[in-house]
């Protein structure tokens, strides 16, 4: 049969899902790298949800009521490029696909948040975006509770492998869904039986519909090839009050003729002749990258197949009364509301005035009494430790399973799934989500904290009991590496405040940066309020500041102390001393390395000094503390784990003291 005989044969979505199998396998050629076999697989599971039911207007990709689809197997990235391309997102033309895994492309080897509309989230460390959706569905129903189903109606649909549901994380996410019972969440499990290492019976024998059974969810299985069993499983999907699992019978790298349902098809080009095998068992006669019009005409076709229902609930937005679209509208655009850092600066006065002992953890939930009565749209969390975290307020009232009109979030102990599922609610939209544990499980939440960073999404992680003075728990609870690892990564804010003061200082800072995440390192002790002369200019927001110059000004410095946190008090008491014995010392905060990091020259020069000995002081190791005291300059902190004691015998123990610090300047001048 002739290529023009073949185009002139009716499309059905066979055909469809044959184009996704032909764009795929030619990118994964082409780039010499990339997996071919799970969008081979799961062409005929995407083609049904695409052309059937995913709500979505491709030529309005960033529709607030759109459909949510999350690739979770995120080395899969061909079947998403190839769904964007076929159904015509702005920008993904042949040429992207041609440039898969190639720089400055937008068809990165993993799906990119922000690289192209249709890419909702950053996936590849398998199980995340299972986790993601979780977070997505739920603030989906938040924001219907607040808004209303005529403007917030939509599903979140992940596509998810084997992998992804071996990883720990599944566990955590599958189980909070179930438990608060997210109906509009269907997860699709690309059920292939294979992973790199072969088949999955070698490593795994877990019953994934009694698993899922038992945490909640609606589950069914269906032959992933057979699109009318794709279909109704889906449809019935949609009619439940549970979140859904469908496991879909895959072939991995179906078509391909002797590597098909075989790990030779995950991670690596299929080769020229395997391809060409592929094309002739297809019936895909077409050269490579090249789609016929019919079929791309189909395609298209679902790409606008939503505009109709997009352009009903635009009608339905602009009939709503004035102030609720607008409020509505400056949430999912990410805006806070006019006048919110107002009570603030009034909290602030206060505070110095009054001049409270508080730990830096109470201090900040009384910053977020003040907070989320501003902003509304703040949703709150924690992993089991509320009380301890400090994240809920008078009048917050929990999320459950039937009522999402609360803005509290019970999370349970799944302190990786509360930190993935907090990025999900942040990239739905229209909420700001913020969490907490304490600061040593910064190391459960840190891959979800990885991908808030990398997709410059704003989370806020609060993060309690942050050093050996927690005390008696001892040092599998006392962070020493944490704060230094936090500060290694890229795009991420760790906020270290001094006192109440600076507390309510780095939570606007944590608002404000929309594109960064933050997280919040609070004590379990309790700290004196050091600022206590009212300025309405946030002084932490260039991440260190002179907050007591030498008396006898700046240039007569010698030394310079740099603390963070509970030990900017340590670094207070040092100066009295080191003045009394007549060095001029100053004292410098440092909330944020990150912000300071960002000043110019001239600043970060009139903060730090110059020819003077810097000292830095924190209860932690001295990782990352030599940008600012220079190679040769002294530190006061740990070099090792904790131990189990009250915080006065730790802090004299491990030689973190007033005296301890004058005794490295004495030894430096």
């Amino acid at each position: 049969m002739s290529t023009v005989e073949m185009q002139k044969q009716s499309i059905g979505l066979a055909d469809m899902a044959n184009a996704i199998r032909a764009l795929s396998m030619d990118a994964v050629q082409k780039a010499n790298s990339g997996h071919p076999g799970m969008p081979m697989g799961t062409a005929d599971v995407a083609t049904v949800l695409f052309a059937r039911h995913l709500k979505f207007d491709a030529s309005e990709p960033n529709w607030p009521d759109r459909d949510r689809f999350v690739l979770s197997a995120g080395h899969g990235s061909m079947l998403l490029y190839s769904l964007l391309h076929l159904t015509g997102y702005p920008g993904m033309d042949i040429e992207q696909i041609k440039n898969f895994r190639q720089l400055g492309s937008m068809t990165a080897g993993h799906p990119e948040y922000g690289h192209a509309p249709g890419i909702e989230v950053t996936t590849g460390p398998l199980g995340q975006g299972v986790a993601t959706a979780v977070g997505m569905a739920l603030a989906e129903r938040m924001m219907a509770a607040r808004h209303g189903d005529g403007i917030v109606d939509h599903y979140t649909y992940a596509l998810a492998g084997d992998g992804c549901l071996m990883e720990g994380i599944s566990h955590e996410a599958i189980s909070l869904a179930g438990h608060l019972k997210l109906g509009k969440l269907i997860v699709l499990f690309d059920d292939n039986g294979i992973t790199i290492d072969g088949k999955t019976d070698i490593s795994v024998g877990d019953d994934q519909l009694a698993r899922f059974r038992a945490s909640g969810w609606d589950v069914a299985s269906v032959d992933g090839h057979d699109a009318d069993a794709i279909d109704a499983a889906i449809a019935a999907a949609k009619q439940t009050d549970a979140p859904s699992l469908i496991a879909a019978k895959t072939v991995i790298g179906f078509g391909a003729p002797t590597k098909g349902g075989t790990s030779a098809t995950h991670g690596a080009p299929l080769g020229d002749e395997e391809i060409a095998g592929a094309r002739e068992k297809l019936g895909w006669p077409y050269p490579p990258f090249e789609v016929p019009d019919n079929i791309m005409d189909a395609w298209r076709a679902a790409g606008a197949r939503g505009a109709a229902e997009r352009t009903a609930w635009e009608g339905r937005l602009a009939g709503l009364d004035n102030d609720l679209r607008n409020v509505f509208e400056r949430a999912v655009n990410g805006d806070l509301p006019l006048g919110w850092e107002t009570g603030l600066d009034e909290f602030k006065k206060r505070m110095s005035e009054e001049a409270p002992k508080l730990a830096t953890r109470i201090a900040s939930q009384k910053v977020l009494e003040v907070l989320t009565a501003a902003v509304p749209e703040m949703v709150g969390g924690s992993a089991d430790l509320t009380g301890s975290n400090g994240t809920k307020v008078a009048g917050m009232q929990a999320v459950e399973a039937g009522d999402f009109s609360g803005s509290y979030v019970n999370y349970g102990v799944r302190e990786h799934g509360m930190a993935a599922a907090m990025n999900g609610i942040a990239l739905h939209g229209g909420l700001v989500p913020y969490g907490g544990t304490f600061l040593v499980f910064a190391d459960y939440c840190r891959p979800a904290i990885r991908l808030s960073a990398l997709m410059g999404k704003r989370v806020v992680y609060v993060m309690t009991h942050d050093s050996i003075g927690l005390g008696e728990d001892g040092p599998t609870h006392q962070p020493v590496e944490q704060i230094a690892s936090l500060r290694a990564m890229p795009n991420l804010n760790v906020f270290r405040p001094a006192d109440i003061v600076e507390t309510a200082e780095c939570w606007a800072l944590a608002l404000h940066n929309d594109k960064t995440p933050s997280v919040m390192a609070l004590t379990r002790q309790g700290l004196p309020t050091l600022r206590t002369e009212h300025s309405l200019e946030n002084r932490s927001a260039k991440g260190a500041y002179v907050l007591a110059e030498a008396s006898d000004g700046a240039g007569a410095r010698k030394v310079t102390l740099l603390a963070t946190g509970s030990e900017v008090e340590i670094a207070m008491a040092a100066r009295e001393t080191l003045e009394a014995a007549g060095t001029p010392t100053a004292v410098v905060s440092v909330p944020c390395f990150e912000l300071f990091a960002a000043q110019d020259e001239a600043y970060r020069k009139s903060v730090l000094g110059s020819k003077t000995v810097r000292i830095g002081v924190e209860a932690a190791v001295r990782q990352g503390w030599d940008a600012l005291i220079r190679n040769h300059g002294g530190f006061i902190g740990m070099d090792s784990f904790g131990a189990s004691a009250p915080i006065g015998q730790l802090y004299q123990h491990f030689g973190i003291t007033a005296d301890a610090v004058v005794a490295e300047a004495k030894k430096r001048l």
